[in-house]
């Protein structure tokens, strides 16, 4: 491993993510956090594509996968900032932090650049593979990494025009892909992960820290900072209709809807 190098890339996200808090802190919209989070990613992604000692035709692909990733990411976070700007997930950390805020918010910021940091590992570990290009695990992996980044396009997508009709103002989306997932933009977030692990793939038992990317989005996402605030966000704003939701259709992976049940709980 080439420790200076992870070193640099660690930095460079501890230093990112206090410049999200500093941003946070000027113009109090909480959405422009994960916009610079998704680039800091992107970008740390990238220099560990373009200085690993892998393979360099697998190292080019990494760079574009990963660069598309955060463009895609941080231009729609940074859309919908610019349109609504409150998250209602970092809202409601900073108000139960009350006067400590500020400071509980820094703290906070920089366990997701460490966080940052194992995703942009496992694009390192890609990186540094010097087996030849590409292989049936590469294919798949680009496989992987299309879909999901397609799949998490379309389903901003959706929610983003459900927004803009008057029905979002007090009903749920179930709308294309979201009848299928409470969440199906996390799941193809935390999918785009799992590619890595196959670019990685090689007899190294380093390559295995590949595995700690889809893990700890996967966590993230279901278990800590994703569907958890959001969902307790949306039974608070939209009550029984929500947890009629919540019946018939999954969390976090895609899949075939419950029985349709009408939030007085009455089968449809």
């Amino acid at each position: 491993m080439n420790m200076l190098l992870l070193i640099i890339i660690a930095f460079w996200l501890s230093l990112a993510m206090a410049g999200a808090w500093a941003i946070q802190r000027v113009t109090g919209l909480n959405g422009w956090i994960d916009t610079i989070w998704s680039f800091a990613v992107g970008v740390g992604g990238i220099i560990a594509a373009l200085f690993a000692d892998g393979n360099p035709d697998r190292r080019v692909a990494i760079l574009v996968i990963v660069a598309v990733w955060a463009l895609r990411l941080g231009s729609h976070i940074g859309s919908r900032t610019r349109g609504a700007g409150e998250d209602p997930r970092y809202a409601k950390f900073i108000e139960e932090w009350g006067e400590s805020a500020s400071s509980r918010l820094f703290f906070f910021l920089q366990i997701q650049a460490l966080a940052a940091f194992i995703l942009v590992l496992a694009v390192y570990m890609a990186a540094t593979n010097g087996a030849p290009f590409p292989r049936i695990p590469d294919l798949v992996g680009i496989i992987i990494a299309v879909l999901a980044l397609a799949g998490e396009a379309i389903s901003d997508l959706q929610l983003s025009r459900f927004r803009k009709t008057p029905q979002a103002k007090t009903e749920v989306c179930e709308t294309g892909l979201w009848r299928y997932s409470r969440h199906p933009n996390y799941f193809f977030e935390w999918m785009f992960w799992c590619c890595w692990i196959l670019f990685a793939a090689s007899p190294s038992i380093a390559s295995w820290l590949s595995l700690l990317a889809p893990l700890l989005m996967y966590w993230l996402l279901v278990h800590v900072s994703g569907i958890p605030p959001l969902e307790d966000h949306m039974l608070r704003s939209r009550g029984q209709k929500f947890r009629a939701l919540q019946r018939r259709v999954n969390a976090f992976f895609l899949g075939p809807r419950r029985q349709d049940i009408h939030p007085e709980g009455k089968l449809k």
